[in-house]
């Protein structure tokens, strides 16, 4: 389906809080129907990291907050790890509704097609220019591509600096929630330490670079 961009709701002043309000009504895709709320970006209004994923899960939907379900918490522990404090750090995802599939009693995330992570890249584009922050980094294959464009490859991109006017840093990473999908033990564990890998060098990197000036 194609976004509707005439269906967006306008920010009620040009600040977090009211695109926030704003994001709350939109209707630019089908995905509202379904989910419970839009889930916004949280964090410092102008925090030096931002970390943006693909979309809010079922704990996420519900409660209203990013991150907080079990993908949630393997990030937690993860920037805890690369001595990251994520109350420093403004947390989002490229699409504001939980996309899902019934399965029997649970609600199974579906990946957001094309066009769902086009509607929702105003908000997305409206937290960079609001935040503005030094460092960004793209977890999973959705949120790299809704900002990077389609050839991007996280395989191909993973760990280094890209260069882009998004931010001072751009680096691309798997999502958290890849790490839940090893299929062992062993293999859960390197792919962490690959992810705490990541994260440091992203955090080292954007710390050495200039600050930028903000208005």
């Amino acid at each position: 389906m194609r976004a509707r961009r005439q269906d967006l709701a306008e920010p009620s002043g040009h600040t977090l809080d009211g695109v926030r309000a704003a994001a709350a009504g939109c209707r630019a895709c089908d995905l509202w129907k379904r989910g419970a709320q839009t889930v916004f970006g949280e964090g410092p209004a102008h925090a030096r990291l931002m970390l943006v994923g693909e979309q809010p899960g079922d704990r996420e939907d519900l409660g209203g907050h990013p991150f907080v379900g079990p993908a949630g918490r393997l990030l937690d522990g993860a920037l805890a790890d690369a001595g990251i404090e994520r109350r420093r750090v403004w947390l989002t995802n490229a699409v504001k509704h939980f996309k899902w599939e019934p399965r029997g009693k649970a609600r199974i995330h579906k990946k957001p097609s094309g066009a769902e992570v086009a509607a929702c890249r105003p908000w997305l584009e409206h937290e960079l220019q609001l935040v503005r922050p030094s460092g960004l980094l793209l977890m999973g294959a959705t949120a790299a591509q809704a900002l990077l464009g389609p050839r991007v490859r996280v395989t191909v991109a993973r760990g280094r600096a890209i260069d882009s006017e998004l931010a001072t840093v751009v680096m691309v990473t798997v999502h958290p929630s890849s790490l839940l999908r090893a299929p062992t033990e062993a293999d859960r564990a390197r792919e962490y330490a690959r992810f705490v890998e990541d994260l440091r060098r992203f955090a080292a990197e954007t710390a050495a670079a200039a600050p930028r000036r903000r208005a």
